[in-house]
C-alpha cells in the first residue's frame, strides 16, 4: 500500500512537471503571437499610407531589459561574498583566540606545547607583513621605483614600528594572561585614536553626526573601566587564584591598544586638507616604504617575542624545538590553527575588497564584519553549552564543581583538547566565583561597550559611496591588514570620503566624460553599415537626452568617416557621392525609422575641404556626423582617417574650448549657437557637447575607435570607460572581439579569436600590458593620444620599407606600441563584447593575415628593442614581461618548424614510417610552397595554399585518430604526445567552462586543430614572402566607382529632353528627382499660405526652360530656397515683420510662423542671420533629394503621429494626445487629398499644411484647456515639415581643415622613381626576413633530424611508462631531448596563461556584477517642461548670456 502511495506521489510530481512545462510553452507561444500581432498591426497602419509598408528590423534594435537571471546572480554573488567575509573573519579571529588560550600560562598544556603555540602566534603576526613585503618588493623590482623622501619615510617607519610594538605586546604578552572572553572584547579598543581624530577635525558632513565618534570614545573608555573593575572583583574573590599582577597587564594592554590604534592615523587626515602634500608624496614611494617598514615590523615582533619570553619569562627552551618523527603529532593542532588564521585573514581582506567593488558595501562588507565579534561569541557559547558536558571526567554539577574537575583532565593533542582549554579559560571568569557571580555581567557589558564603540567609530562605512571597480587604494587607506584584528582592521582602514569643496579635485565622485564614437568605413556592405548604425542608435537611447544627467555621467557624439566616398560620373564629369554613400544614407534613414517610426528630423548637408559632411540629430538629441572623404582632396585609408578625427576632436575642439576668445562664434555664442523660441532659449545640439567640453579635462575625453561593421551594446562601452576612469595610467582599453559570419573560415577564426582572448590577451593584461588594442573596438584616452611622441609620431608618412610594414599594415598595433613606449597601459576587458565581420573567403583571410603577421612581428620587435627604456617609463612592463614576450616571439618564429615536425609525427603515426623519412617527407611541401610564393602570382599562391590546406586537414584528422589509437595500443595516455593532447583538451575545456556564454566555441576546436598547418605554416610562408605587397588586400571593391545613377544626371543629358514624362513615374513613386518636380510645379510656389485652394498635382509635361537644365548650380540654389517666412524682430516695444523670398537658414530648431501667429504672444527669435545664397557642389543636390523623401505624404503622416506622441509622452496627456493624433491625421488627409503617397510636397503645399495643422491643434488644445502645450505641439508640427538644410562650414573650422590637410593629410603623390626605390627596399626586407625565418626553422628541423638519425638508443631521455591506474609497466618511453624541451616549454607557457586567465576571470566577474548593480532601466519618462513665463534656460552653458541683439 505504501509503495502504491509512493508511486502515486511520483506520478503526481511527473504530471505537475509536464503541466508546468506545457504552461511555460504556452506562455512563450502567447508572447510570440502577441509580438507577431503587434508587428502586423504596425504594418497595417503603414500599409494604409503607402504601397511599400515593409521595413527592416535590425537585430538588437529592441530596448535592453534587465534579465532576471542576472539579478538573481547579482544577489547570489553578494550573499556568497558576504558569507565568505563573515566565515573567514570568524575563523581567523577564532583561531587567534584559540592559539592565545593554548599558549596561556594557565593552560593545562606542557611547556613544550605552550612555547610551540606561542611561536605559531608569532608566525600569525609575521605572515601579513611578509606578504606585503613580497608584493612591494615585486613592484619595486619589476614595476616602478621612486626615490623616497627620507624625512617622510622616517616618520612612516617610526609609526609602523610603534604599531608593530603595540600589536606584538598585546597579542604575545597581554592576551595569554587573560581569559578568552576578555581577549575577544579587549581588541575593540583599537579605535580610540581614530575617534579622537574624527572629533578634532570635525569630519562629519552633518554636525549632529559628531555624536558617533564621541559615543565611541566614551563607550571605549567605559569598557576599559569595566575591565579593570571586573579583574578587581576577581582578585578580591580569589577567582581561579587570580593574582594582583593582572592590573599591570591591563595597563599594558590599554597602552598597547593605543599604539595599535595609531595604525589608521592616515584615514582621518586624508579626509581633510591637512598633510595633503605629504600624503600625495607618500603615494609615489609607498611600495619602497612598505618594503622597509614590513622588515622593521617583523624585527619588532621578533624582538618582543625574544625579550619577553626569553629574557623575562625564560620560557623558551631551544632544544624543545627539535622534534622526532613520533612527536610531530603533538603539533598538528598548532599548525592547522596557524594556517587557518593566516589564510582566512588574507581571504577576509580580499573578500572585503570584492564586496566593496561589487557595490555591496552594507550587506556583504559592513554587516558581516560588524557581526564577526558577536558571531564568535555566539559560536563559543554554543560550543561551551553543548560540548562541555561531553568531556570525560568532568563533574556534571554546578559550574564551580565543573571548573574544578577540569584541572585533572589530560588528553592527547587533538580537537577535544581545544575544547578543554576553551572551557578552562571560561572558568577563569567570575562564573567560577564562590562568593559573587554577578560581576560576570560586567564582563558582558564590557563586551557590548567595546563592540558598540568600534561600530559607532566606523559609522561612515554604512553610508560610503563607491564606484564600479573602485581602485583598492580608493577603498582602503593602507595595503597592509592587521591579521590579529581583522574585523576592526577592515572597518577602520576603509577610506573616509568627505565632501570636498568644488575647487578641489576628488576621486570620490564619478567624473563627467565625453566619448567620441569614431567609425571608419571602407567599402562596407549595407548589412555591415546597419550594424554600426544600430549600435550608435542604441547608444543614443541608452544615454537619453544630453540635457539630462546620466547615472554613468557621460556625453557622446558619433562620427563616421567614409573613405573613398566620391566618384566622377563618366557622362557628365561631375564629382558625386558613390553607391556606398547612398547605401549609408538609406541605412541611417532606415535605422532612424526603426527606432522612432519616423524619418530623421534635423538633417544638415555641409561642404568641407575634405569632401562633405552630413549632420543628424539622433532621436534623443545626441549628434551623428558623417564625414565624406574625397580621396582627391585628402588621404584615404584607415590610419589617415584616425589622424583626421584625432586632430579634429582633440586638437581643434580642444583648442576652441580652451580659447573661446579667439573664435568669433565662441566669443559670442548667442549669435551662432543659441536659438530662442517662444520664450525659451536652446543651445543647438551640435554646440552642446563643445560647451560641456570646457569643463572636462583631456584625461576624461575618450575616443572609441570603431570599424564600419562593428556591432556592440552600450554596456560594452561603459565597461571600457570604467577601466579608463578608475586607472589614470590606462591609455587604452579593448574588449572581447567576436568574429561573425558563416563558413569554415569563420569557424576557424571563432576558436582562434576565443583562444587568443581567453589565454593570450588575459596573460598580457595580468603580467604586463596588452600589446594590441584592436581598431574595431577600442577606447582611447584623449590625454594619452595627445602625449609626446604619440599622435605627432602617428602622422609620420612611411618612406622606408620597414615603415610601410609597421605603420600602415597594422596601424592599431603601432598606435598601442607608441602608447606603451610613452608609459601608458593598455588593458583588456573580457565582458565588453563587440562583434565584427570576419573574412569568409580563404583569399580574403590570407590577405588580411598577410598584413597582420609582418606588422605584429615588426611592432613586437620594436617594443623589445626599446625594452630597457620602456621598462623605465612604463610601470606596467617589467623585465620579466619583456622576457615573456621574447619567449612568445621565439615560439612564433619556430612555428613553421614545429608544425613541420608535427606533420612528420603524423606521417610516422599514420604510415608507420621511420623518424628520418617522416621529417624529409614533411619538409617537402613547405619548401615547395616557398618556391611557389616566389615565382607565382598572389592569387595562384592562395589557390595552391587552399589545396594544400585541405590535404593537410585530412592528414591532421588521420593523425588525431592515430594518436588516440596509439594510446589504446600502449594501454596508457601517459606518453609525451598523449599527455600533451589530453592536458590540452582538459585545459581548453575548463577554460571554455569558465566562459559560459562562449562555451559553444569549443565545438570549433577540432576545426582549428586540423587547420593548424594552414594557419601556422602556409600562412606564415605566404605573409613573409609577400611582405613587399603593402596593399590593403581586403574590401578592394570597385562598387562605388561606377557610373552615377541615371536619375542623378538626366538633367544634364541633352538627349533626354523628351523623356521627362517618362521620368514622372520615378518622380511620383520613388521621389528620385525632386528637381524635375520642382520645375514642373514652379507656378505653385507663388501660392499664398492662407489660401484654401485645393492642392493638385501639376502635369509633368510642362516644358522646362533650356537654361535651367544647362545650369545645374543655379537650379540647386533654387531648390535650396526656403518659402516666404515671416520673421519677428523685437525692437523695444515694436514688432516688425519682414519676409524673404530667397532666404537660406541654418537652424536646428526652426519655425515658420503663419499670419495668425502674429496675433499671439508666442514668437520665434532666430539667432542666426540670413545667409546669402551659396553655390553648392554637384554632390549636394542628389544627397538632399534622398532626405527630401521625408516630405512625402506617407512619411509625413507617420512622422506627425510619432512627433505628437513623443512631445506629449507624459501620461497625464494621453487623452489629448490621442485626440491630437486623430484630428491632425484627418486634417492631413483632407489637405493632401489629391497627393500620391510617394509624392514630395512643394513649399507652398507645406505652408498651407502647416497653417491648417497649427490651427487645428490650437483649437483642440483650447477646447481641452491645455493652451500651455500649444508651443510644444507647434514645434512638433514644424519639425515634421522641416526640410533638410544645406549649411556653410564655419570659416574658422574651414581654415583648420585646410591647414590640417596641407600639413598632414594631402594626398600622397610619390614619383615613380621613389616608388621603385621603395619596392626594391621592400623586396630586400622581404628577403632578409624570409632568410632569417628559413635559417632558424631549418636549424631546428635539422637538429631534430640528426637526433632521429643517431637513434633513440644513443641520445634519448628514458621516461618510465605508467598505466592509468598508477602502476609502473616496467617499460620505458624514449624521447629526444630537443622535442621534450620544446614540449615542456610550450606546456609551461600554456600553464602560465591558464593561471592568468583564472585571475582575470575573477576580476571580470567582479566588474560584471558591479555593473549589473547600476545598470540602466529603460522607463517611460513623465517629465514636463516649465511652460509659464518668459524663461531663458541654457543647460550646461555656465555663463552663456543672451544679448539685446539676439532679442
Amino acid at each position: 500500500m505504501a509503495e502504491k502511495e509512493g508511486e502515486g506521489a511520483d506520478n503526481d510530481l511527473i504530471s505537475r512537471y509536464i503541466v508546468s512545462n506545457r504552461e511555460n510553452e504556452a506562455e512563450k507561444q502567447t508572447s510570440a503571437m502577441e509580438e507577431l500581432k503587434y508587428r502586423g498591426k504596425k504594418r497595417e497602419g503603414r500599409h494604409g499610407d503607402t504601397w511599400d509598408p515593409f521595413q527592416l528590423n535590425p537585430v538588437g534594435a529592441e530596448k535592453e531589459h534587465k534579465r532576471i537571471c542576472f539579478r538573481i546572480a547579482q544577489y547570489l554573488v553578494a550573499v556568497i561574498v558576504g558569507l565568505a567575509v563573515l566565515a573567514s573573519a570568524v575563523v581567523a579571529k577564532g583561531s587567534l583566540l584559540v592559539l592565545s588560550t593554548l599558549s596561556s600560562p594557565s593552560s593545562l598544556r606542557t611547556p613544550r606545547e605552550k612555547q610551540f603555540y606561542m611561536l605559531m602566534l608569532v608566525f600569525c603576526l609575521v605572515c601579513p607583513n611578509f606578504l606585503v613585503f613580497l608584493k612591494s618588493l615585486w613592484r619595486c623590482a619589476f614595476k616602478s621605483f621612486v626615490r623616497p623622501n627620507m624625512k617622510t619615510m622616517g616618520f612612516i617607519c617610526m609609526v609602523e614600528c610603534l604599531v608593530s610594538l603595540g600589536t606584538s605586546v598585546l597579542v604575545l604578552v597581554v592576551m595569554p594572561q587573560f581569559d578568552v572572553l576578555t581577549n575577544l572584547f579587549i581588541s575593540g579598543g583599537v579605535c580610540i585614536v581614530s575617534a579622537i581624530l574624527q572629533i578634532i577635525f570635525r569630519l562629519q558632513t552633518e554636525k549632529w553626526k559628531i555624536l558617533f565618534p564621541v559615543c565611541s570614545l566614551i563607550l571605549t573608555i567605559f569598557g576599559y573601566c569595566l575591565l579593570g573593575f571586573d579583574y578587581f572583583v576577581r582578585v578580591s574573590t580569589y577567582v581561579d587564584n587570580q593574582s594582583a599582577d593582572c592590573f599591570i597587564y591591563i595597563g599594558i594592554g590599554i597602552l598597547s591598544s593605543l599604539l595599535v590604534s595609531i595604525c589608521w592615523w592616515e584615514n582621518p587626515l586624508q579626509a581633510t586638507n591637512r598633510l595633503q602634500d605629504t600624503l600625495s608624496e607618500l603615494e609615489g614611494f609607498r611600495d619602497f616604504v612598505f618594503v622597509i617598514s614590513s622588515i622593521l615590523r617583523i624585527i619588532v615582533i621578533g624582538a618582543v617575542y625574544l625579550f619577553y619570553h626569553v629574557l623575562i619569562q625564560k620560557s623558551i627552551v631551544w632544544s624543545d624545538f627539535n622534534l622526532n618523527n613520533d612527536e610531530w603529532e603533538l603539533l598538528q593542532t598548532g599548525l592547522v590553527l596557524f594556517f587557518l588564521q593566516a589564510f582566512c585573514s588574507a581571504a577576509c581582506h580580499w573578500f572585503g575588497v570584492v564586496a566593496c567593488k561589487i557595490h555591496s558595501v552594507r550587506m556583504s562588507f559592513a554587516l558581516p564584519v560588524c557581526c564577526t565579534g558577536p558571531t564568535v561569541l555566539l559560536l563559543g557559547l554554543i560550543l561551551f553549552l553543548t560540548q562541555s558536558q561531553k568531556l570525560e571526567g568532568a563533574e556534571k554539577g554546578s559550574i564551580i564543581d565543573f571548573c574544578e574537575s577540569l584541572a585533572s583532565l589530560s588528553h592527547k593533542n587533538t580537537t577535544p583538547v581545544v575544547l578543554l582549554e576553551l572551557t578552562r579559560s571560561i572558568c577563569r571568569t567570575s562564573l567560577n566565583s564562590y562568593y559573587l557571580q554577578w560581576p560576570f555581567s560586567m564582563l558582558a557589558v564590557e563586551g557590548v561597550c567595546m563592540w558598540s564603540g568600534f561600530v559607532t567609530c566606523t559609522y561612515y562605512v554604512w553610508k560610503i559611496k563607491v564606484q564600479r571597480i573602485e581602485r583598492t587604494s580608493q577603498l582602503f587607506v593602507r595595503r597592509l591588514y592587521e591579521s590579529a584584528f581583522i574585523d576592526l582592521s577592515l572597518l577602520l582602514n576603509t577610506k573616509m570620503k568627505v565632501a570636498r569643496a568644488r575647487n578641489q579635485e576628488s576621486h570620490d565622485d564619478i567624473q563627467n566624460c565625453v566619448i567620441y564614437l569614431c567609425a571608419t568605413m571602407w567599402h562596407e556592405t549595407y548589412d555591415e553599415m546597419l550594424k554600426i548604425l544600430t549600435s550608435m542608435f542604441r547608444m543614443d537611447r541608452y544615454r537619453g537626452d544630453p540635457k539630462e544627467e546620466h547615472t554613468n555621467s557621460f556625453d557622446f557624439e558619433c562620427h563616421i568617416y567614409v573613405d573613398d566616398a566620391f566618384m566622377t560620373d563618366e557622362d557628365t564629369g561631375k564629382r558625386l557621392v558613390n553607391s556606398y554613400v547612398n547605401d549609408l544614407i538609406h541605412v541611417v534613414t532606415e535605422v532612424y525609422r526603426v527606432f522612432t517610426n519616423k524619418e530623421p528630423d534635423d538633417v544638415s548637408i555641409i561642404e568641407a575641404p575634405y569632401g562633405g559632411r552630413l549632420m543628424f540629430v539622433m532621436p534623443e538629441g545626441n549628434m551623428l556626423y558623417v564625414h565624406l572623404k574625397d580621396k582627391a582632396q585628402i588621404r584615404n585609408k584607415k590610419r589617415w582617417s584616425q589622424v583626421m578625427y584625432m586632430y579634429y576632436l582633440l586638437g581643434w575642439k580642444g583648442y576652441i574650448v580652451k580659447n573661446p576668445q579667439k573664435i568669433k562664434r565662441q566669443n559670442n555664442p548667442c549669435r551662432a549657437s543659441l536659438v530662442s523660441m517662444d520664450g525659451e532659449s536652446y543651445l543647438l545640439p551640435q554646440y552642446d557637447n563643445d560647451n560641456k567640453r570646457k569643463f572636462i579635462s583631456d584625461d576624461n575625453t575618450y575616443i572609441l575607435a570603431l570599424d564600419g561593421d562593428t556591432d556592440f551594446q552600450p554596456k560594452a562601452v561603459i565597461l571600457l570607460v570604467d577601466r579608463l576612469r578608475m586607472y589614470e595610467n590606462v591609455g587604452a582599453a579593448c574588449g572581447r572581439i567576436h568574429p561573425t559570419g558563416m563558413g569554415p573560415m569563420v569557424w576557424y577564426q571563432k576558436f582562434e579569436y576565443a583562444v587568443g582572448h581567453w589565454l593570450q590577451k588575459t596573460a598580457e593584461h595580468v603580467f604586463g600590458s596588452v600589446l594590441c588594442s584592436p581598431g574595431c573596438f577600442s577606447l582611447f584616452r584623449g590625454s594619452a593620444l595627445m602625449d609626446d611622441n604619440v599622435l605627432k609620431r602617428y602622422t609620420t608618412t612611411a618612406s622606408q620599407a620597414a615603415e610601410y610594414v609597421q605603420y600602415d599594415q597594422g596601424e592599431d598595433r603601432w598606435l598601442c606600441t607608441l602608447l606603451l613606449q610613452q608609459g601608458w597601459r593598455v588593458e583588456y576587458n573580457a565582458a565588453s563584447d563587440a562583434y565584427t565581420n570576419s573574412p569568409q573567403e580563404f583569399k580574403e583571410f590570407y590577405n588580411q593575415r598577410r598584413r597582420w603577421g609582418p606588422s605584429t612581428l615588426a611592432n613586437t620587435l620594436d617594443l623589445l628593442h626599446s625594452g630597457a627604456e620602456t621598462v623605465k617609463r612604463n610601470s606596467s612592463i617589467s623585465r620579466l614581461y619583456i622576457l615573456y614576450q621574447m619567449f612568445t616571439v621565439g615560439s612564433s618564429i619556430l612555428g613553421p618548424a614545429s608544425v613541420t615536425l608535427m606533420i612528420a609525427g603524423a606521417f610516422q603515426f599514420v604510415f608507420q614510417l621511420s623518424g628520418t623519412i617522416s621529417i624529409i617527407i614533411a619538409s617537402i611541401p613547405p619548401v615547395f610552397y616557398i618556391i611557389v610564393c616566389f615565382i607565382a602570382k598572389a592569387n595562384t599562391q592562395i589557390t595552391i595554399a587552399g589545396i594544400m590546406s585541405v590535404l593537410y586537414a585530412f592528414l591532421m584528422t588521420a593523425s588525431f585518430f592515430s594518436i588516440i589509437g596509439d594510446m589504446v595500443v600502449q594501454g596508457t595516455f601517459l606518453t609525451p604526445t598523449g599527455l600533451f593532447l589530453v592536458s590540452m583538451a582538459i585545459m581548453y575545456f575548463v577554460t571554455a567552462v569558465l566562459h559560459p556564454e562562449e562555451f559553444g566555441m569549443i565545438i570549433y576546436g577540432l576545426m582549428y586543430f586540423i587547420c593548424i598547418p594552414s594557419g601556422y605554416l602556409l600562412l606564415t610562408i605566404y605573409s613573409l614572402v609577400n611582405m613587399d605587397n603593402v596593399s590593403w588586400g581586403t574590401r578592394e571593391s570597385n562598387k562605388g566607382g561606377g557610373q552615377a545613377k541615371k536619375n542623378q544626371s538626366i538633367l544634364c543629358d541633352k538627349n533626354c529632353r523628351l523623356c521627362c514624362w517618362d521620368m514622372k513615374i520615378q518622380i511620383s513613386q520613388e521621389t528620385e528627382n525632386l528637381m524635375l518636380q520642382q520645375i514642373t510645379a514652379h507656378t505653385a510656389q507663388q501660392v499664398v499660405p492662407n489660401t484654401t485652394k485645393e492642392i493638385t498635382q501639376e502635369p509633368a509635361s510642362v516644358d522646362k526652360p533650356e537654361d535651367e537644365i544647362k545650369n545645374p548650380k543655379e537650379t540647386a540654389v533654387k531648390l535650396a530656397e526656403k518659402p516666404p517666412i515671416n520673421k519677428l524682430r523685437r525692437k523695444g516695444s515694436d514688432t516688425a515683420s519682414t519676409s524673404s523670398d530667397n532666404s537660406f537658414e541654418t537652424r536646428s530648431i526652426s519655425s515658420s510662423v503663419s499670419h495668425k501667429d502674429l496675433n499671439k504672444n508666442n514668437f520665434m527669435i532666430d539667432a542666426q542671420e540670413e545667409v546669402e545664397d551659396l553655390p553648392v557642389s554637384d554632390w549636394v543636390l542628389p544627397v538632399k533629394q534622398e532626405f527630401l523623401k521625408k516630405l512625402t505624404y506617407a512619411n509625413m503622416k507617420r512622422n506627425l503621429q510619432e512627433q505628437i506622441r513623443y512631445t506629449l509622452r507624459n501620461r497625464d496627456y494621453d487623452e489629448v494626445c490621442d485626440e491630437l493624433v486623430l484630428m491632425l491625421t484627418d486634417t492631413l488627409n483632407r489637405e493632401l487629398n489629391g497627393v500620391g503617397p510617394e509624392d514630395i510636397l512643394i513649399q507652398s503645399q507645406l505652408e498651407e499644411l502647416q497653417y491648417a495643422l497649427t490651427e487645428q491643434a490650437r483649437h483642440i488644445l483650447k477646447t481641452s484647456r491645455l493652451e500651455r502645450l500649444e508651443r510644444r505641439v507647434k514645434i512638433a508640427i514644424e519639425k515634421t515639415l522641416t526640410a533638410p538644410q544645406v549649411q556653410k562650414l564655419d570659416e574658422n573650422e574651414k581654415d583648420f581643415w585646410s591647414k590640417l590637410i596641407e600639413r598632414y593629410l594631402r594626398p600622397i603623390e610619390n614619383p615613380k622613381s621613389h616608388m621603385e626605390e621603395v619596392t626594391r627596399e621592400l623586396k630586400s626586407l622581404r628577403n632578409k626576413a624570409v632568410f632569417l625565418y628559413f635559417i632558424v626553422n631549418v636549424l631546428w628541423v635539422v637538429a631534430t633530424f640528426f637526433l632521429q638519425a643517431i637513434g633513440n638508443d644513443v641520445i634519448s631521455i628514458k621516461i618510465p611508462k605508467y598505466y592509468p591506474n598508477g602502476t609502473e609497466s616496467g617499460e620505458y618511453l624514449k624521447v629526444e631531448p630537443l622535442s621534450l624541451m620544446f614540449l615542456l616549454s610550450f606546456a609551461v607557457l600554456l600553464i602560465i596563461q591558464f593561471l592568468a586567465m583564472l585571475y582575470h576571470r575573477v576580476y571580470t566577474l567582479i566588474h560584471v556584477v558591479s555593473y549589473r548593480g547600476t545598470e540602466k532601466d529603460y522607463k517611460e519618462r513623465d517629465d514636463e517642461e516649465e511652460e509659464d513665463g518668459f524663461t531663458l534656460e541654457n543647460h550646461f552653458s555656465n555663463g552663456l548670456v543672451v544679448t539685446s541683439d539676439d532679442l
